[in-house]
């Protein structure tokens, strides 16, 4: 008898565990027990859940297993509560129950591995939750097992020291690094199985409609047989015909619905009105960037073609879209007239064009034009607009006509720092513009977004630290105006990812991308979240932006920032070839070398590196991150007063604010022990503040490592080995992490035991792992 709910199954779920899990505490028990609580109250439907309290646990092959395993093993969502333990090859439940369902049952249904949802994502049957970090040669063993990456929801309690569970009573966990609410674990789970439940029952109720009228019709075959056949033939006629007068009047593509924004060319009797002609550019493309169906291209990436002798296939290759727009407009008093053209790039078709005037009264007269044209071109392209897109691109951002003159002259400011970001003069302008679209509209909320992105500019580029606060109360307050502005969030995420709270950043950027799928700053910034946690999440992001943006200053960092994710994964030909890349784009040969230099580093092959280091800081004196390696490199190939030398440098220019520890092992090798202390004292303290407020995995690795050296060089091993094997919980482990444990000259004392040979070598394995992992990637990715 069938009692799942999705026809053919015994049950809807299966939870696998090993007893080993539930006789300490009574965990899986009541994770069970919580679970099918939280699914009363999801699921419409009552669920069925197997759950043996009592299994067999640790049989061998010769043992007797219950016959009747495969039949409850016959089921839709498969949960395995994965521990450090569940995955031994002698026990029950990864033999008889994991390895059954992955290999054979969940392969054999008529439904497979994996079900796409109704977003369009796909979900795995095989629904992990997962109560202990796991051991890297565990997780290898899982990912080996399912051919995929493992992709669990967890329930895990962490702090130094700590790998247990997390408990149903810990919904305030307080020290708990991974800062997980039980709760809110339960309901993922319980969401996650809906969504899968929910997407089978519907293919369940439609087969079973598309069974009763087949039946019905069935009833009646046999006499409407000739009627049939001959009024069936005579219809293939009709839409024969229909179809080939249809399809040569209207001849459908398959072409990507990509398109660039030309530079508008401004026909006005003097330049001063190009700001509103380019505005008017901008609006355009901002409110198409709103629109998911349509990959729209960067406003920095079109500029440098405002006077090109280029043609438009030409263009367009070099962007990599199939559509170009094309603009030119005059203003004249308080009127402006507008001729817009949609082009198919590759044999230069025109698909569309229009010549508009219109009289401004009121800011609606500009932003409905501008919407309008937008749509118009959507529909052209057959593009698909969501209502909450319309809504978007309809949106009057302010009433206040003047208001909005001085909006568009700060973003045109802004625009010129973009192309040269040494433009300090028109990032100044921007803020002055900003402030006085203010004074006639304080309610202005992009323009105070527009302020706040000049105050990041002014921190991020000139070094101002003061203004952080100012940038975070400012998109705050545009936010409580109008809560979907993408820039927003995006500069929102930027000061929380500054402060190394990568969760609250990370939400910042998934809103900014629900609200502007095409914002390729927002996918940087993902990118470079993952670049430590998940190499392939980061890559990927990085793609996207790569495919989003082509100006002079963004592309060149892109290629480079692909080049550093290959580097550290040990594609170290492939990552040359992108700095490369970057290179011919913006010819800045003092970063090529420093890429070079790490590309050396990162394979021990220290004297070239420092030999590019060297290079590099010839061109730019001030080069401040390259004199950092200059100073480590020459410490770890045992320069002493050569590295020295460097630690002045840095200290003199007040640039000593990480890596304490590492001019303190030099002060103390040159004699100056006292000095020595004191920085490393400093960076005891500095480390200890990151693994207690800190959220980013990168930084708590490094500070835990750090630790781990500063207390192997003073001898205390016993802490050395503690903080060295906190480093190694991390997930993965790159080369230049690699490289550096293996030639450190603060863990020399360590480097010969074997305890730390079993660490190294843990490493090595988690190293493969990652290596192989973004090599199959790069496989099933050769474009890129």
């Amino acid at each position: 008898m069938n009692v799942s709910l999705i026809e053919g199954f015994k049950y809807d779920i299966f939870i696998s565990y090993r007893q080993n899990d539930n006789r300490y505490d009574g965990w899986v028990t009541e994770f069970v027990s919580n679970l099918k609580k939280e699914l009363e109250a999801t699921v419409k439907e009552k669920l069925t859940v197997y759950f043996d309290e009592n299994p067999l646990d640790g049989l061998l092959d010769t043992q007797s297993v219950d016959k009747s395993l495969s039949e409850k093993l016959n089921c839709v969502i498969f949960i395995p509560v994965i521990s450090q333990t569940y995955c031994d090859p002698q026990s029950y439940a990864w033999n008889n129950e994991f390895c059954v369902f992955s290999r054979g049952i969940v392969n054999d249904d008529n439904i497979g591995k994996n079900v796409k949802l109704a977003n369009g994502n796909f979900a795995s049957r095989i629904l992990a939750v997962r109560i202990h970090d796991l051991d890297p040669d565990d997780r290898f063993t899982i990912e080996k097992e399912t051919g995929e990456k493992l992709r669990s929801i967890d329930f895990i309690y962490r702090s130094a020291g700590v790998n247990r569970p997390l408990r149903a009573m810990e919904d305030h966990p307080g020290f708990n690094l991974n800062k997980t609410y039980y709760r809110d674990q339960i309901n993922k789970v319980a969401n996650a199985i809906k969504d899968i439940i929910t997407v089978l029952r519907k293919k369940d109720l439609h087969q079973a409609q598309v069974t009763g009228i087949e039946t019905k019709h069935l009833q009646r075959a046999e006499r409407k047989f000739i009627r049939g056949k001959i009024l069936f033939t005579i219809l293939i006629i009709l839409v024969i015909g229909g179809s080939a007068v249809y399809f040569l009047s209207h001849p459908v593509s398959n072409v990507e619905k990509s398109i660039a924004i030309l530079p508008f060319i401004n026909n006005s009797p003097n330049d001063t009105n190009t700001y509103f002609i380019n505005g008017i550019m901008e609006e355009i493309l901002s409110s198409l960037q709103k629109i998911k169906d349509i990959r729209t291209i960067s406003r920095t990436s079109v500029e440098k073609y405002r006077n090109s002798s280029l043609t438009i296939p030409q263009i367009a290759r070099e962007l990599g879209v199939n559509y170009i727009v094309e603009g030119s407009g005059q203003k004249f008093g308080n009127s402006f007239r507008l001729n817009v053209q949609l082009v198919k790039a590759k044999k230069e078709t025109h698909l569309w064009g229009k010549l508009f005037e219109q009289k401004v009264g009121l800011t609606d007269d500009i932003i409905k034009l501008q919407s309008s044209i937008a749509q118009s071109i959507v529909s052209e392209l057959e593009g698909t607009i969501t209502p909450q897109e319309r809504n978007l691109i309809e949106k009057i951002p302010t009433a206040n006509l003047t208001a909005y003159d001085f909006f568009q002259k700060g973003r045109e400011e802004l625009s010129k720092f973009w192309t040269d970001v040494s433009d300090n003069p028109s990032l100044f302008r921007a803020e002055k513009l900003f402030r006085k679209a203010l004074e006639y509209d304080p309610r202005f909320a992009e323009a105070i977004v527009g302020q706040a992105e000049v105050y990041w500019y002014y921190k991020y580029y000139l070094g101002r630290k003061d203004v952080i606060d100012s940038v975070l109360m400012l998109t705050d307050i545009a936010l409580s105006i109008d809560d979907k502005i993408s820039d927003a969030y995006v500069i929102k995420g930027w000061c929380y990812d500054d402060e190394g709270k990568s969760n609250l950043a990370h939400s910042q950027y998934m809103k900014a991308i629900q609200l502007n799928p095409n914002d390729w700053k927002a996918y940087f910034a993902l990118a470079e979240l993952y670049d430590f946690d998940d190499p392939v999440k980061s890559l990927t992001n990085l793609q996207k932006a790569a495919s989003l943006t082509h100006g002079v200053i963004e592309m060149p960092t892109l290629l480079r920032h692909i080049g550093g994710e290959l580097l550290i994964t040990g594609f170290f030909d492939k990552s040359r070839q992108y700095f490369m890349r970057a290179f011919e784009l913006d010819g800045d040969s003092s970063i090529l070398y420093s890429c070079l230099g790490g590309i050396e580093h990162n394979q021990a092959n220290y004297e070239k590196a420092i030999e590019y280091y060297e290079n590099a800081v010839r061109i730019k004196k001030n080069y401040y991150e390259v004199i950092h390696d200059l100073a480590l490199y020459t410490q770890i190939t045992g320069r002493k007063a050569e590295s020295l030398k460097y630690y002045r440098q840095l200290e003199s220019e007040g640039q000593i604010y990480f890596n304490m520890h590492r001019v303190a092992y030099t002060l103390s090798q040159n004699g100056f022990r006292r000095e020595a202390d004191i920085y490393f004292r400093k960076q005891i303290k500095a480390c200890n503040d990151v693994i207690k407020n800190g959220s980013r995995s990168d930084l708590i690795y490094y500070s835990y490592y750090d630790l781990a050296g500063i207390y192997a060089f003073r001898g205390d091993k016993n802490k050395a080995y503690e903080y060295l094997r906190l480093a190694n919980q991390s997930q993965n482990c790159f080369t230049h992490m690699l490289t550096l444990v293996k030639n450190d000259p603060m863990m020399k004392s360590m480097q010969d035991e074997p305890e730390f040979t079993r660490i190294v070598d843990q490493m090595e394995s988690k190293f493969n792992r990652v290596h192989e992992i973004v090599g199959l990637w790069l496989e099933e990715n050769p474009e890129f």
